[in-house]
């Protein structure tokens, strides 16, 4: 079995401990409001604008939680925010170039494409706004120029799920890619490859529920072998529910990220456990991150990325964190 070892970072939740801290100390700093608008209002007005611009696909529900965090933390630090998105690379950015236009203070986005990014995360920076990476481009976003980064270890997430499939006894896991050109996804499915060497990816329409059904339900009747499906996103997992229910496959699902939905199949023990990269969190440090870097010139991580996950789901936890599932938290 190959493993990966874990690179020195630096843990959320010390994290957010500090930053509660940091930000209640800056004069900037307004107390958490009880309105879901994505302006300041949280009892201050820092007057600074934040653009968020993510490679989110329309309808897919894990980018809520992004949003909620980044929005909670615009108005904690009494900060604007301006959420964007597109799928495509080059409209991703065109919207990252659309922010620069705007001068707005800070840039956070997501760095799925980190190639086809480049140009305009430089442009940011050339420009004197701050950018930060989430979510997507852990091992890149240095190189195409953003300051910090908070998110998952992708490849850890994936060998360690990988390494509880072996440890079930699973030889034949089917990874379900669901966008096409993520990194993000890609390294989770070579995480999970490495210590299951027996692991087969399959590249699904992700924006396509009935497509993703159809498209697993045909492998599932075609190989019998395939003992695990390990899907990347939760809406994903619910679609894998089906196939394996029309399919009649005996196959057990595991997932990365979770919603409500999947959260309830883990207590229904439907699925063994998922993989969380918390994007709760994601969103709100991003944020944070940038009110901070604008206000005191404070940079997060060291120099390295700030860890969100991977963080484990399964029975031994469910009871505890389906709640906030449901709160659209976690």
């Amino acid at each position: 079995m190959t493993l990966i070892t874990p690179r020195k970072l630096l843990g959320a939740g010390a994290l957010l401990t500090a930053l509660a801290a940091l930000t209640a100390c800056s004069g900037g700093g307004a107390q958490p409001a009880d309105t879901a608008d994505s302006s300041g209002g949280g009892g201050g007005d820092s007057g600074y604008t934040i653009a968020m611009v993510t490679h989110e696909t329309p309808g897919d529900t894990f980018w809520d939680k992004i949003r909620a965090g980044a929005e909670q933390a615009a108005k904690d630090v009494g900060a604007t925010l301006q959420y964007s998105n597109d799928p495509a690379a080059e409209k991703q950015a065109q919207l990252i170039q659309t922010a620069i236009d705007s001068d707005v203070d800070g840039i956070a986005t997501t760095l799925a494409t980190p190639d086809a990014l480049a140009e305009s995360v430089q442009a940011a920076g050339a420009a004197g706004i701050p950018i930060v990476g989430f979510n997507s481009g852990i091992d890149q976003y240095k190189d195409v120029g953003a300051l910090m980064y908070f998110g998952s270890d992708e490849n850890l997430a994936g060998a360690t799920a990988g390494e509880r499939i072996a440890e079930a006894g699973g030889k034949h896991p089917l990874c379900v890619i669901q966008a096409a050109g993520s990194v993000a996804l890609e390294a989770r499915c070579a995480g999970v490859k490495s210590a299951v060497p027996g692991t087969e990816n399959i590249q699904v329409n992700g924006a396509d529920d009935s497509a993703v059904v159809a498209s697993l339900q045909a492998k599932l009747q075609q190989d019998p072998s395939i003992d695990y499906i390990v899907t990347l996103g939760a809406p994903i997992a619910m679609d894998a529910l089906d196939a394996m229910e029309q399919s009649g496959s005996e196959a057990k699902l595991i997932t990365f990220d979770l919603n409500a939905d999947a959260a309830q199949a883990i207590k229904d023990g439907r699925i063994e456990f998922s993989i969380d990269q918390q994007p709760y969190v994601q969103g709100y440090l991003a944020v944070t991150s940038l009110y901070l870097k604008v206000k005191n010139g404070n940079d997060m991580g060291g120099g390295l990325p700030v860890l969100t996950g991977p963080s484990f789901v399964d029975a031994s936890n469910i009871d505890t964190i389906l709640p906030f599932a449901e709160n659209n938290t976690r």
